[in-house]
């Protein structure tokens, strides 16, 4: 259940029965002919989708993040590493403050991964507070299923490319592009990274059918659901 779907006595009404919440991060970043707000879109909805039936409250995703190496990618927003760290505390103050006591985060994005430690830090002097943190995209089940659907897929391939993160009237490319030089990556600055990755795809086919797409959904909704519903002590 989205919090923004919610008043605040609503809130207040469930804080009195449950104590968890989920706060989605992403980032606003090239990912080809895919929306610059893939990672945000993603980690939302498959919060939402699994918070559902659960009736836990699930907060607007954070939708900019630490990616600094698409920065010559027109669109791409960037978070010094410091700063985001500062937005994570403040926020987790704030739903420690109103009683929330088990946090999912749920990430998705590579370049966050810094907000995990951050994450960390906060908990290590709230001990009073239960903090997960969930890379949804390459958890173990979810990941298998990318695998067994097409192995070859990376940042802004098929893996990527759900119905709500197209854009209305853009046709993808058809061939299957050759996976990048990983050994690469973090050897440019952001104007040589862009000339190296061209329109911002790893490597991979650009789409697969809706059907394998919602089979991967459907993997993903169910893993996030699970780290919901169990082993919070």
């Amino acid at each position: 259940m989205k919090i923004s779907n919610m008043h605040w006595q609503q809130v207040e009404d469930y804080l009195k029965k449950d104590d968890r919440a989920v706060l989605p991060i992403g980032s606003t970043e090239q990912h080809a002919f895919l929306s610059l707000s893939v990672d945000s879109i993603l980690s939302e909805k498959v919060s939402a989708d699994a918070a559902e039936p659960l009736g836990v409250p699930v907060f607007p995703a954070l939708p900019y993040g630490i990616t600094p190496y698409f920065t010559a990618y027109p669109g791409t927003i960037s978070l010094k590493v410091e700063t985001h760290a500062r937005i994570m505390h403040d926020i987790l103050d704030n739903l420690k403050r109103q009683g929330f006591r088990r946090i999912l985060i749920v990430n998705g994005h590579g370049g966050n991964q810094p907000a995990q430690s951050a994450a960390g830090e906060w908990q290590s002097v709230n001990e009073e507070m239960t903090i997960k943190f969930h890379n949804w995209w390459n958890a173990p089940k979810t990941w298998a299923k990318v695998k067994e659907i097409d192995p070859v897929a990376s940042h802004a391939s098929w893996m990527e490319n759900f119905p709500w993160t197209r854009i209305a009237g853009v046709d993808q490319p058809t061939q299957q592009k050759p996976m990048i030089d990983f050994t690469k990556l973090r050897l440019y600055g952001p104007t040589a990274l862009r000339d190296f990755l061209g329109d911002g795809n790893f490597g991979g086919y650009y789409e697969r059918s809706d059907a394998e797409m919602a089979a991967l959904w459907d993997v993903a909704v169910a893993e996030t659901r699970e780290l919901l519903e169990t082993n919070w002590s």
